[in-house]
């Protein structure tokens, strides 16, 4: 009787707004997911089929084009031009301490990425590194790991995630990891100060994976936006190094790995050289341009429509892969993220149904986020309405298929009005709001949401809850560990006939609401005022009346 009556109740608060059709989610997965869709890789013919369904689907909602203007008119996409960056030929890495020379091996002692700086070939000898604590510059917080130290031409090693990990206390949020601690804004900080390479210190625990992880993802193809000026932000050579390499080139270096960590973690640390340690590498990379493309259409705002409310999510996928047991090699990605984009489409068609709102309301579904929140980058950096009267986003990644949920979620621990907005408007549906239980593993900065956080605007990634109607926390938690564990960038993330989709179905009411409510206000939410993202958006505040 106690589930009858909170299904009642949760019916009772979705009949304030537009209904969302569990049935017609399914289908979307259902269709998106299928082998004829091969895992939607980006410039396949799995990404034609993807583009060719999602603005079918748009047109049929009464939406408008909202992408590149094609001949003065808004076409249905964005053009998404990726660099494809591959080490051809072997990795030659030399490390020299002064007395003799050690070949060191791509993949076991350094996990050495393709160059995205635009070189064809990295070829250097004897360059000197020099250790930068945790390579941070963060002026609101009075922090500079640099102190005035010149990097050019020289290695910098530096450390994984935030100066107070491991005390759990400090400038930084303690367990909770802000992006300095991000592989990303390591080696985009090193690129600034002009380093001629970065080299990051693994760790299991501050990384939050294994170098398993660290050696699949950096020995292979990598991608990126094209950039006009890629060397601003990737320094010739990025690398990760084991950890036991580590010290032991610190030791050779008449240096104390744990002590000098300890000294990093505090605003005294200066940088330290490994004198007499140098590194020698040279390798060829083959750089390609390829094309994918962003889907984006618009409900036109009837009264300011030159400001943007969006709701967002990645359509790729991993596409054809290895094949696994089953000799299966398609990735076919339902949950990940077929839901999202079921999602992003069903609330295009309560949109699209409803009177205009003030603002324009953008359905934003992007391309290669897979290959690092590439396509929602180019947005950030190519947008086709102004990041500084973008009100908001509201992203949608891997959610629940499952039943309802009295709670709900996002990616990470940031602090800013979109997710009080989310907290207070929850409870109109019955739902709590429960903070990532892994703040430490970085998962504000892995989705498409944190491409616009950099770039300062509002922005979070809404995930389902765990606390179930029908099973508890018990139940809510042992299917996401199983889909992790078994499902999880797998062939087998299929759709499932099981699947009730009653929790997106209910969810979604709450999405409508608070996107809604920003749609039809004046009201520009930000970021907490110690937000490492806050400056970026106050610097436009002129732009915002």
């Amino acid at each position: 009787m106690l589930v009858l009556s909170l299904m009642a109740a949760f019916a009772a608060h979705a009949a304030t707004g537009p209904e969302f059709d569990a049935k017609r989610l399914s289908q979307d997965v259902k269709v998106l997911s299928s082998d004829e869709f091969e895992g939607r890789g980006p410039n396949t013919a799995g990404e034609t089929k993807t583009v060719d369904y999602l603005v079918e689907q748009f047109k049929a909602a009464g939406l408008q084009p909202g992408g590149d203007l094609v001949k003065g008119k808004r076409g249905w996409t964005q053009n998404v031009p990726l660099g494809r960056f591959e080490i051809q030929g072997p990795v030659t890495l030399t490390l020299n301490d002064g007395k003799a020379s050690q070949a060191l091996k791509q993949g076991d002692d350094l996990a050495v990425r393709a160059a995205m700086n635009g070189s064809k070939l990295i070829d250097f000898k004897n360059a000197p590194l020099v250790f930068v604590g945790y390579g941070v510059t963060a002026p609101e917080r009075h922090w500079d790991d640099f102190k005035g130290q010149d990097l050019k031409g020289k290695l910098a090693v530096v450390l994984i995630n935030d100066p107070d990990f491991e005390t759990g206390e400090g400038d930084f949020g303690g367990k909770a990891m802000t992006y300095y601690g991000r592989w990303t804004y390591k080696y985009e900080e090193m690129a600034r100060r002009g380093a001629l390479g970065t080299l990051i210190v693994h760790e299991t625990a501050p990384a939050a994976y294994g170098w398993n992880t660290v050696k699949n993802s950096n020995t292979n193809v990598m991608y990126d936006i094209v950039r006009k000026k890629p060397g601003a932000v990737h320094a010739p050579m990025e690398a990760w190094i084991q950890r036991d390499l580590t010290v032991d080139l610190f030791k050779r270096a008449g240096l104390d790995f744990e002590a000098l960590k300890k000294q990093a973690q505090t605003r005294d640390f200066k940088p330290v050289e490994l004198k007499g340690i140098t590194l020698s590498a040279k390798y060829a990379v083959d750089a390609q341009v390829i094309n994918s493309k962003n889907v984006v259409a618009r409900v036109v705002g009837a009264k300011a429509p030159n400001e943007t409310v969006i709701y967002s999510g990645h359509w790729d996928h991993l596409g054809i892969g290895l094949p696994d047991a089953k000799g299966d090699k398609i990735y076919n990605g339902a949950i990940d993220n077929g839901t999202g984009i079921a999602a992003l489409l069903e609330l295009a068609r309560a949109y699209g149904k409803a009177p205009a709102p003030a603002r324009s309301v953008v359905f934003l579904a992007v391309t290669a986020e897979e290959k690092g929140l590439l396509g929602s980058e180019y947005y950030a950096s190519n947008p086709v309405y102004p990041l500084a009267t973008t009100v908001g986003v509201i992203n949608m990644d891997a959610l629940s298929a499952r039943g309802v949920a009295r709670d709900f979620t996002i990616s990470g621990s940031a602090k800013l009005d979109l997710l009080d907005r989310l907290i207070a408007k929850g409870k109109d549906w019955d739902l709590s709001y429960t903070p990532d239980p892994t703040p430490e593993a970085g998962h504000f900065f892995r989705s498409d949401h944190f491409s616009f956080a950099k770039k300062g605007v509002p922005a979070v990634s809404f995930g389902s809850g765990n606390d179930w109607v029908e099973g508890g926390l018990a139940a809510g938690r042992k299917s996401k560990q199983d889909y992790v564990t078994a499902n999880y960038h797998q062939p087998s993330d299929e759709w499932s006939a099981d699947w009730s989709f009653a929790g997106m179905a209910h969810d979604l009411g709450l999405l409508y609401a608070v996107g809604r409510d920003l749609a039809d206000s004046r009201d520009w939410p930000n970021w907490a005022k110690d937000a490492e993202f806050r400056a970026a958006r106050d610097a436009s505040a002129a732009q915002r009346k």
